[in-house]
């Protein structure tokens, strides 16, 4: 199937208040898959309505955040702002508020600024361009070059600050023809300015607002009917003496051709849709004129044209025969044909190269996504079109919609009552997922094939979800969307090809991407069996990347004007070039004054510094059973780059050994003699030398194996807290069927087969709990609030226990995200 859902959420039926979908009910999807919607809450003993906004994580959708928007009349737009941490409300009392997180959670929102024109209405609402522009080309999929497949393109903000910089803000459009301009001054504060958009201000129905390559704005308004032209204006906006200044100016004007059409003449009197195709494409736009039960769609592009010049002036004037002058005109581009009435229209976000050559290859190897926009219908099917053609490339039917049978039945159903049918929509960032909203205020999940259906053999399958997980490589954007059409069999191949082509980047490019790409492969493990041990050491190298950096970071050059090398980089070349199993030999080469930090520094540190010697003890003891691979920590023992890094860590430990023995990782030995650090050492280093050239891997010897397995008779091996196994939804959707939930309750999330291999490793309900970035445990039942990863599941307190500097410094890391990347979400106190 090329559309089906995966899963839809519902509302509780409360019998005192009720969430009733506002009229003009809006959503938005953001970069970091979060959704955004509104409802109207209504109380039955007050008959009041509020207007609430609500956001979700498409992970977790059950696990709602519900505000109050304080708006007082109806909320008309939603928009997320490119990083998808800022949410822009808009109501039809003309206020707009801004809202972003508290503390960076995801589910903790808070309205900081606004702005506003006084009691009129706003119907269109659009941030300002940041001068970000990406083309991905479909016909360079097989590229080796990252840049090659998804170039920048270049594009100016609408408006620059000093340097270049890109200025915040938004722009909103009014019923009575305002356009009015916020800019966000980096001091935070807000300067707002409103101008009319031409000299006859007449009533604005419906508006939009794109962006051109050259900075400024163009904006399309309609007054609903369809026998009045479609206006397009020009605004630009600039700074002058601290104050915003707007100009406009008219562009060429169309009317929709089914009212210039004699047999359709006053079929559709209204026009209900008016949309840019992309809101950096303002020469294309898609126009919906609609009745009581159809509508026709249309789609209609702006060329530049020559202007045709009589006999005469070419004669008179040679000049003006050689060159013909241009104006620009609206030409339709397609159109369909009589459709179902249209309840709602949803774009995509994906900003996907139209060349004549791109579209020839999408076509040829089946890659639709970005190329279709939804349509929605009043029976409750959805529509995907073409974005050019406008043909159908994919139909949903909804419960209620029936697939076309015989007349009869369908002239039965009309009279059936009102259908329920979706009233808002909006496409994932990479085209893959499609949410809904419908007349009842329940979120409907639609999976959509990149195929749309086709089917196609596994190698091409693989290649385009490939292709658009390095392009939320690239972008920072979340993949989730993607994670919907993985099955449990692609996922090692998957894995292999991202590790290919990011190996084949330029060095630079793999350092950005090495956490991210780490990240990646650890959301892809988790979806087969199989593979599900490794999640737990992708997410250990994300931890070891961190401490390795945070911890060099501490290093300081003995004398200010010291050469080239910083110590944390002097360290990696000694200790990658003197191979010396002796900890004390390699320690002799390093310059000691370099690592002197004061005593309470490297006691606030000792937390991190025994998860490094835990986890080596770990792996060493692991070693001789490396035949299992589905037990953690396996795919290290292979790994040269991480077992460097452990190597240069142990180094460094026993150095800060010499300056405070207390900050030494605690074993528990059997003999009071040994001096367990360099005897780890000498074992680490032997297992670093057998693969540390990652071509040319050895397996370690015997008397190695040998070593390793009197460790536990030696020393009390530790238990490695791994991190749960992450409670979303993904994983209970691969086998296609369709998962129901409601808003506010944790599903019971049983039968899992993947997580009950897994929970030998897991610590079980009731048992100590830990925050997982700063080694602490919690207790049993923790008092501090904290906060989770909404991706990886890895929990830390909310507040900062500590005042060091140095562990600060360590909790900057992942003050905004997880180490992986993820969003946080806060967790309610009772989550033991």
């Amino acid at each position: 199937a090329a559309m089906d859902l995966a899963y839809i959420c519902e509302w509780e039926k409360k019998p005192k208040s009720d969430h009733c979908p506002s009229i003009p009910l809006v959503c938005a999807w953001s970069c970091r898959n979060l959704i955004a919607f509104t409802t109207d809450l209504r109380n039955e003993e007050e008959k009041d309505l509020t207007h609430m906004v609500h956001i979700i994580d498409t992970e977790h959708p059950w696990d709602v955040y519900s505000v109050n928007s304080g708006h007082a009349e109806v909320i008309t737009c939603l928009e997320w702002d490119q990083s998808g941490s800022r949410l822009l409300s808009a109501d039809a009392d003309g206020h707009i508020k801004c809202w972003s997180m508290t503390d960076h959670l995801a589910n903790s929102w808070e309205n900081t600024v606004g702005s506003m024109v006084e009691g009129d209405p706003v119907v269109a609402l659009s941030w300002l361009h940041n001068g970000v522009k990406l083309a991905l080309h479909v016909e360079k999929s097989g590229a080796s070059n990252f840049g090659e497949k998804f170039s920048r393109v270049k594009f100016s903000p609408s408006l620059t600050l000093f340097g270049g910089k890109p200025m915040e803000g938004w722009i909103a459009v009014t019923i009575s023809g305002l356009v009015t301009v916020s800019l966000l001054k980096p001091n935070g504060q807000v300067l707002t300015s409103t101008e009319s958009l031409c000299r006859l201000r007449c009533r604005v129905a419906l508006a939009d607002v794109a962006f051109t390559g050259g900075g400024n704005i163009v904006v399309a308004t309609s007054d609903g009917s369809s026998t009045s032209p479609v206006q397009f204006y020009k605004v630009c906006v600039s700074v002058v003496n601290e104050k915003c200044k707007i100009d406009t100016e008219i562009l060429p004007s169309l009317f929709m051709r089914c009212t210039t059409d004699p047999a359709r003449k006053d079929k559709y009197p209204a026009i209900t849709h008016l949309k840019f195709l992309a809101r950096d494409m303002s020469e294309q736009v898609l126009l919906c004129a609609s009745n009581q039960n159809s509508s026709i769609v249309e789609c209609w592009s702006l060329r530049k044209e020559g202007l045709p010049v009589n006999n005469i002036f070419q004669q008179i004037s040679p000049v003006v025969g050689d060159k013909q002058p241009m104006i620009l005109k609206w030409r339709i581009l397609s159109a369909t044909n009589d459709l179902d009435r249209v309840s709602a229209v949803a774009l995509p976000k994906l900003p996907i190269s139209l060349t004549n050559t791109d579209l020839k290859v999408a076509n040829d190897t089946k890659f639709f996504p970005g190329l279709g926009l939804a349509l929605a219908f009043h029976d409750g099917s959805v529509h995907i079109v073409h974005r050019l053609s406008l043909q159908t490339m994919a139909v949903f039917y909804g419960s209620s919609s029936q697939r076309p049978v015989d007349e009869q039945a369908i002239k039965r159903q009309r009279t059936a009552g009102p259908l329920v049918h979706f009233k808002a929509m909006q496409l994932s960032w990479t085209s893959l997922a499609l949410a809904g909203i419908d007349s009842h205020g329940k979120l409907s999940m639609l999976r959509i094939s990149p195929s749309m259906g086709h089917v196609l053999d596994m190698n091409m399958s693989l290649r385009h979800l490939l292709f658009l997980l390095e392009y939320c490589m690239v972008t920072g954007y979340d993949w989730w969307d993607i994670l919907l059409h993985v099955q449990p069999n692609m996922v090692q191949n998957l894995v292999e090809k991202l590790h290919e082509e990011y190996m084949r980047q330029n060095a630079a490019l793999q350092q950005v991407l090495s956490t991210r790409i780490v990240a990646m492969k650890a959301s892809l493990c988790k979806l087969s069996s199989s593979t599900i041990a490794r999640v737990c050491d992708y997410h250990a190298k994300l931890f070891l990347i961190a401490i390795s950096c945070t911890l060099k970071s501490l290093l300081r050059p003995h004398f200010l004007n010291t050469p080239d090398k910083s110590p944390g980089d002097r360290l990696t070349e000694i200790c990658s070039k003197i191979t010396d199993i002796d900890i004390d030999k390699v320690m002799i080469n390093l310059k000691t004054e370099e690592f002197v930090l004061e005593m309470t520094t490297l006691q606030s540190l000792q937390q991190l510094i025994q998860w490094v010697g835990d986890f080596v003890l770990y792996l060493l003891a692991s070693l001789p059973n490396q035949g299992s691979p589905v037990r953690p920590g396996h795919s290290f023992l292979r790994d040269g780059a991480s077992l460097g890094m452990f190597r240069e860590l142990m180094v460094v430990i026993r150095i800060w050994g010499l300056l405070k023995p207390s900050c030494l990782p605690v074993y528990t030995a059997t003999s009071d003699t040994q001096d367990s650090m360099s005897l780890l050492f000498r074992l680490l280093t032997k297992l670093w030398l057998c693969c540390r050239e990652e071509n040319h891997i050895t397996e370690p010897d015997d008397t190695l194996i040998d070593e390793c397995c009197l460790l536990p008779s030696q020393l009390l091996i530790p238990n490695i807290d791994w991190l749960p196994i992450n409670d979303g939804i993904i994983s209970k959707l691969q086998n296609k069927q369709l998962v129901r939930l409601q808003f506010g309750k944790a599903p019971g999330l049983v039968g899992h087969t993947v997580s009950s291999q897994f929970d030998a490793f897991v610590r079980a309900p009731g048992q100590p709990k830990i925050d997982h970035l700063r080694r602490l445990h919690l207790g049993a039942y923790p008092t501090e609030e904290c906060k989770s990863c909404t991706r990886c599941g890895c929990v830390t307190m909310l507040k900062s226990p500590n005042k060091v500097t140095a562990v600060k410094q360590w909790e900057q890391r992942w003050i905004k995200n997880c180490l992986c990347g993820g969003l946080w979400r806060r967790m309610p106190l009772s989550y033991s």
